[in-house]
């Protein structure tokens, strides 16, 4: 058989493959002039970076066709010039350079810097992630998993997780969810995108949200094309008789974000009761400690409620796993618009997580952790002549100021400690204009979620040392 691209290296019985992929575009007659521009050119432009190795001149000389003395002239010729370095026993590698001048590329984003003290609200305890039980899990669920599920899957998700995640939502979350009705998205962001967009493609629509809530959700709503109409939310939650005339309205009705009401039962049935679409976002759902889970507005109106929710706070961000319950009318329309779901290795877990109990043992572990958490923060604020509210579930609580300025000098003695915290003001949907009976609302949104174990106690003595100012 004669030489192809694809070259090995038979020894015994055993075909070894030998050399690595290494695109080079040999243009002109000479071979080696051409071949040396090009191994320039690649280090040049970054696409081999320093320390790569290359391939042996015996296997890039099959590769590109030439002779290998050709290759291995070159490689020399590279090394005498400081492109390339060569090590017996190590092979030709690419050589160290000095970073170009700042004018010279486009200058990188710099990664954002982790807060040493970290209260802010929305991420959980990433150092309680289940490594093991997930690993675990997902070696069992690999090991069993038929060939064809490792193809492109439906796009809805995987009916192993649907079916497991409609059985989980009705038990613990009082869900009415067929399997059938369930899409799998990759959070909530992606899931609230794909809505959007369904609403849009019937036309001019109009979103109604509270009007404290999650800035970068607002942001998705819009850049999807909707208008966005912020209703009151007062101590029963969002005012729903604010919301006539919108298509649809975004509620956080378990554990109202930030603020921590939940919503009353005569606002729940005027939700269930309203014309429009209603997107409950089921935030914080699995984490209450003071009295019984409230139940989904979902199963109030299951033909005009899309319930969301995701692992974000029960497992991790990063999993990206989130799953929609959306009523028949709108079940095609927001599946098309619902491409580049999470991986199947990822919902294959989840599904068998859930069905083993692990999920459960999980949710209740850190249930209980978060409500520890929630004691310390409430006692040590209590010391100091401070209430704090919102804190019957989630992993957040506010404490209340008296006015702006006063948050903005919170805010500036916290950073002065070294502590990332919130204030309220930058969850307000209209923070430009005037008031429109939202509540000029002033405090600081405390998380007791997000740092690790061993950081809390220390998180909450930086947080000891600005609220004497602020009794």
């Amino acid at each position: 058989m004669g030489e192809t691209w694809a070259k090995v290296r038979v020894a015994g019985h055993r075909a070894e493959v030998v050399g690595v992929d290494l695109y080079l575009d040999l243009s002109g007659t000479r071979v080696r002039a051409g071949l040396e521009g090009a191994l320039r050119d690649a280090v040049r432009a970054g696409r081999l970076h320093p320390g790569t190795r290359l391939p042996s001149s015996r296997a890039l000389a099959a590769d590109l066709g030439i002779a290998r003395n050709t290759v291995a002239e070159v490689y020399s010729q590279l090394v005498a010039e400081g492109w390339l370095t060569a090590q017996t026993g190590a092979g030709t590698s690419v050589a160290a350079r000095r970073a170009p001048s700042p004018g010279a590329a486009v200058t990188a984003r710099p990664a954002e810097p982790v807060p040493r003290y970290d209260l802010r609200a929305g991420v959980p305890d990433l150092s309680a992630f289940p490594r093991r039980a997930w690993l675990a899990t997902a070696r069992r669920v690999l090991a069993a998993a038929p060939d064809h599920l490792l193809g492109y899957p439906d796009a809805r998700g995987l009916p192993q997780l649907r079916t497991a995640l409609a059985g989980y939502l009705a038990r613990a979350r009082g869900v009415t969810a067929d399997p059938g009705r369930i899409v799998i998205c990759a959070g909530f962001a992606h899931g609230l995108a794909g809505i959007c967009r369904a609403l849009r493609a019937t036309g001019p629509a109009t979103l109604a949200v509270e009007a404290y809530g999650h800035q970068a959700h607002r942001d998705i709503a819009a850049g999807q094309g909707l208008r966005l109409r912020p209703v009151p939310v007062d101590g029963m939650g969002a005012v729903i008789g604010r919301a006539d005339g919108a298509d649809a309205v975004l509620l956080t009705p378990a554990h109202q974000f930030p603020l921590g009401v939940t919503l009353h039962p005569r606002r729940r049935r005027e939700a269930a009761d309203w014309g429009g679409v209603v997107i409950e976002d089921d935030y914080d759902g699995e984490f209450r400690y003071d009295r019984q889970p409230v139940g989904a507005l979902q199963t109030l109106a299951p033909d005009r409620v899309i319930y969301a929710g995701t692992a974000s706070k029960s497992l991790a961000p990063s999993l990206r796993l989130g799953w929609l319950v959306v009523p028949p009318r709108l079940l095609d329309a927001v599946t098309a618009e619902l491409a580049a779901g999470p991986s199947a290795l990822d919902q294959l877990t989840l599904a068998e997580f859930i069905t083993s109990g692990g999920y459960d043992r999980q949710i209740r572990r850190a249930r209980l952790a978060y409500r520890r958490r929630r004691d310390r923060l409430a006692t040590a604020l209590h010391r100091h002549g401070l209430k704090v509210t919102g804190i019957a579930a989630g992993m957040h609580a506010v404490l209340e100021l008296s006015g702006t300025s006063q948050e903005r000098a919170a805010l500036s003695r916290a950073s002065r400690q070294g502590l990332a915290i919130e204030g309220l003001g930058s969850y307000r949907a209209d923070r430009t204009g005037p008031d429109d009976g939202h509540g000029d609302r002033a405090g600081l949104v405390i998380g007791y979620g997000r740092p690790p174990e061993h950081a809390y106690t220390t998180a909450l003595a930086r947080l000891a040392a600005i609220l004497p100012d602020l009794r």
